[in-house]
C-alpha cells in the first residue's frame, strides 16, 4: 500500500491515477489517524517552500510522519518540493525543513557563473542514476525525467545523491539515505519513466 500525504499540496490524483494504472493499493492520508500503519509514503510538493512547511506543520501530521520515518523507518519518497522538504533549509524561505536528510536547498540563480541562466529550469533532462539505486532500476544507461524548479537540493554527504543532472552545472537531482528518498523531477510528467520509478519505490 503507497499513502499519499496531502496536505494541500501537490498533485495528489495523478499519483492515485498513476498506481491505479500500476494495479498497486494506493490510499490518500489528510490526517495523523490517516498515517497510522502507513507502509510507504509519497510526500509530494508544489510552490514555495516556506508555504509547503507551513501547510504540513498545520495539518497535524507533522508528528506521525517523524515517528513513521525517523524511528519505524518507513520508506518515503519526496517529489519537486517535497523533496526539497527532506532538507535542513532552503534559500527560498527562513522556515526549517524535515532535516531527514543531511543537505540544503539552493538557489540556482545564486550559484557562481550561473545568473543568466533562464529560470525556472524547465522540460525533459537526462538523469544519471548513482550505481545500485533501487529507484531508477532498469534505467541505469536510460532516465530522462520532467523538472519545473529555480532551487536544487545539495547534499552534505556524496553517498546521499542517488542522481544528478546538468543545468549550467550539476546538481543533486535525487536523494537516498536509508529509507529516506527524494527526487526533484515530476514522476507524475515523466510518461513511462516516472511510471516506472513510481512502481520502483513500491518494490524497494
Amino acid at each position: 500500500m503507497i499513502t499519499i500525504i496531502d496536505y494541500g499540496l501537490g498533485n495528489i490524483h495523478a499519483f492515485v491515477n498513476m498506481y491505479k494504472r500500476l494495479h498497486i493499493p494506493v490510499s490518500v492520508a489528510s490526517s495523523a489517524d490517516d498515517l497510522r500503519g502507513a507502509k510507504r509514503l509519497i510526500l509530494p510538493g508544489v510552490g514555495a517552500f516556506d508555504h509547503a512547511m507551513e501547510r504540513l506543520n498545520a495539518s497535524g501530521m507533522r508528528p506521525v510522519l517523524d515517528e513513521l520515518v525517523m524511528l519505524e523507518k518507513v520508506p518515503v519518497l519526496g517529489i519537486c518540493v517535497g523533496m526539497q522538504m527532506l532538507a535542513k533549509s532552503s534559500d527560498e524561505g527562513s522556515l526549517p525543513g524535515l532535516n531527514w536528510i543531511n543537505g540544503t536547498v539552493k538557489a540556482f540563480s545564486l550559484a557562481p557563473g550561473l545568473k543568466d541562466l533562464p529560470l525556472p529550469h524547465m522540460g525533459w533532462n537526462d538523469v544519471r542514476p548513482a550505481p545500485g539505486i533501487g529507484l531508477f532500476k532498469g534505467m541505469e544507461n536510460d532516465a530522462r525525467f520532467y523538472f519545473l524548479h529555480s532551487f536544487y537540493f545539495d547534499c552534505e554527504e556524496s553517498s546521499s545523491v542517488a542522481a544528478s543532472a546538468f543545468y549550467g552545472q550539476d546538481f543533486d537531482c535525487a536523494v537516498a539515505h536509508g529509507n529516506v528518498m527524494g527526487v526533484q523531477f515530476h514522476p507524475e510528467k515523466s510518461h513511462h519513466y516516472g511510471s516506472n520509478l513510481l512502481k520502483n519505490f513500491a518494490e524497494i
